[in-house]
Formats: structure tokens, C-alpha cells, sequence
């Protein structure tokens, strides 16, 4: 089963993680913002210690396995055919890391920003 996840920045700007249903994700998905969609490739294993993302969007891992961890210590893993929504602009941001051996792909969709994206 896929799983949908989002980082996004809390009150405190602290990153936070949650599960997002897919019939929520499918209403999310027709807000496509601004911008390319990026096909990324980078090697693991890898740590891009805490960062924002760099726009509100949508990721879909293709290949490999990453990790997202926020400073509360909660950690989700992210396989092949997971997707993550990155809305944490601002704030303290989220570590990323590449797991395994090999190649990590995944492609990246901007979204528009609106009451749709999910807030825990």
C-alpha cells in the first residue's frame, strides 16, 4: 500500500509528520502550482541534515529508500511508490536520508499553497 505523508512547520516551527489519506491526497494533487517538475537522482546512503523545502510540493519516490526525521525524533521511511508532501518552507526544517546502496529517484511537483494541504 502507498503511503502519503507531509512534513510541514507547526506552530512552535518545529517540523511536524503525518499520514495523509488518499482520498485527501487526491484532492490535493489538482493544485498544481508554479514552477518545473524535477526529476531528481542522488546516491545513498546520505544525510542532508535539517533543511526547509525548498517549495511547497509533492514527492514521489521512484527509486530507493529515504528517510524523513523531525526534531520531535519521529521518522518516516519512505520505499518506491511512497510520496511525501513538503510544505515546511519555514521553520526548523527536516533531515533526509538516503538508505541502502544505490541510486535514490524521485520527482518533485510544485503545488500552489491553499487551504487543501493538510495541517495535523
Amino acid at each position: 500500500m502507498v503511503q502519503i505523508v507531509t512534513v510541514y512547520p507547526g506552530s512552535d516551527g518545529e517540523s511536524l509528520l503525518f499520514d495523509v489519506p488518499t482520498d485527501q491526497f487526491a484532492e490535493i494533487i489538482k493544485h498544481i502550482g508554479d514552477g518545473p517538475t524535477r526529476l531528481n537522482q542522488s546516491q545513498s546512503p546520505s544525510v542532508d541534515d535539517y533543511h526547509n523545502a525548498s517549495r511547497i510540493q509533492y514527492v514521489v519516490h521512484l527509486e530507493g529508500i529515504s528517510e524523513i526525521e523531525v526534531a520531535d525524533g519521529t521518522i518516516k521511511r519512505l520505499n518506491p511508490g511512497d510520496i511525501l508532501i513538503a510544505q515546511d518552507t519555514t521553520g526548523h526544517g527536516h533531515i533526509t536520508r538516503g538508505i541502502g546502496q544505490g541510486i535514490r529517484v524521485s520527482m518533485n511537483v510544485p503545488l500552489e499553497e491553499g487551504p487543501w494541504l493538510p495541517k495535523g
